[in-house]
Formats: C-alpha cells, sequence, structure tokens
C-alpha cells in the first residue's frame, strides 16, 4: 500500500496555500481602503472564485484519502480538520468579497472619518494577524500559539460594539445615508463573525494535534 505522508504533507500544503490566500484577500482590503483603488477591491472580488476552487480541490483530496488509506489517529483527525477548516477561510473569503464589494460600490463616495469610526481597517488587522499565526500553528503544530490567538477575538468584539454605537450617532447626523451606514455596521458583524470563524480554526488545529476538542467560552455553561 502506497504511504500516506506524502498525501497528507500535500494536503497540508494545500491547506497553508488557501489560508495564505484568504489573507491575502483581507490585506487588499485594508489596501483599497487606503488609497482608494477600486482596481484591488475588484482583485479581492476575483481571489473568492480562487478559493473556492481550492475548497472543492482539498474537499476531494479528503475525500481520495480516506477512501484509499483510512487513516486513524492523528493521520485521519488532520482530514477531518481540514475539512472544517476549509469551510471555515471560504467563509472568511466570502466576507472578505462583501467587504470588496462595498468598497468597489461606493469607496469613493463617503467620507473616509466613516470607515475609521467604525474601526474597520483595525478589525482587517486584527484578522490579518489571527491568520497568520494560525498558518504558523498549523506548521509548527504549535497549539500554545493557536490557543493564544483565539484571545485576540475579544478586541473584534469590543469593534464590533463600538460599532453599533457609532452607526446610531452617524445616522442621526446623516440619516439620508442611512442605508450606506447599516451597511458598514453589517460589514463589522461581518468581520467580528471572521474572528469567530478563525476561532474554530485555532480549535481544529488543537484537535488534529492534541485530540482535545476546545469548546468556545460562550458555549460553557
Amino acid at each position: 500500500m502506497p504511504a500516506i505522508e506524502p498525501e497528507l504533507q500535500a494536503l497540508k500544503e494545500n491547506l497553508l496555500d488557501m489560508l495564505s490566500l484568504v489573507r491575502n484577500q483581507l490585506t487588499k482590503c485594508k489596501k483599497a481602503i487606503q488609497k482608494k483603488d477600486l482596481s484591488i477591491a475588484e482583485e479581492v472580488i476575483a481571489d473568492e472564485r480562487k478559493v473556492n476552487v481550492q475548497e472543492l480541490a482539498i474537499d476531494r483530496d479528503c475525500e481520495s484519502i480516506l477512501a484509499l488509506y483510512t487513516p486513524v489517529a492523528t493521520d485521519l483527525r488532520l482530514v477531518l480538520a481540514t475539512l472544517k477548516i476549509t469551510n471555515d477561510l471560504e467563509r472568511i473569503g466570502d466576507n472578505a468579497k462583501s467587504l470588496a464589494r462595498f468598497l468597489k460600490d461606493n469607496l469613493r463616495d463617503i467620507p473616509g472619518t466613516w470607515i475609521e469610526k467604525y474601526n474597520i481597517e483595525a478589525m482587517l488587522d486584527v484578522l490579518t494577524s489571527m491568520l497568520k499565526d494560525m498558518g504558523e500553528a498549523l506548521h509548527t503544530a504549535d497549539t500554545k500559539l493557536a490557543r493564544h490567538t483565539t484571545k485576540h477575538d475579544e478586541q473584534l468584539n469590543k469593534y464590533n460594539r463600538e460599532a453599533y454605537k457609532t452607526a446610531a450617532e452617524l445616522i442621526k447626523e446623516h440619516p439620508e445615508s442611512g442605508k450606506i451606514l447599516l451597511t458598514l455596521f453589517s460589514l463589522t458583524r461581518d468581520l467580528e463573525r471572521a474572528g469567530d470563524l478563525t476561532k474554530n480554526i485555532a480549535e481544529e488545529i488543537v484537535f488534529h494535534i492534541e485530540a482535545k476538542v476546545m469548546k468556545h467560552k460562550k458555549d460553557q455553561k
């Protein structure tokens, strides 16, 4: 029977490539904001199609490994974790695409201070940092880093709470722009959810390496 190790190594490398692509989507969103460059926003939208293709390819590889090698223990956990992580990454990519579409349609027509007040760039910084750490944790099997990175999600929650107050204040000042201001708030919620998805990825990394199931504090009662 062929050795499974090369297949698992290729699987992990493809997963890391997908994670890097999604992280770059978020980085490009910030660049689009800073440069008011709609072409960069369009790149993010185009990249989402690449993310979808990668997800399908990795899922097929997982199915092939399960069928051909019947992996057990750590090998099985890697395959199962990969299936979940690709789904989480695809959803984060969707969130990046939603932000990019908003930027493409509205970036040059709204005051830059609005995006600043919603802390969108700051949220993108937190997310890209978290995903970078997730890639390192997966590559080096560092569960301590995976666990530590989840703590940064609270900063995203804080920014989202602040965005609610910001939306209320700006809508009161600019009722004619209520729809756009509400959309901005919705986008901050998307970024907050992306943080939750990144926490999911951390949990899957820990599960793969240690065979331990992490629980969100909010789920513990």
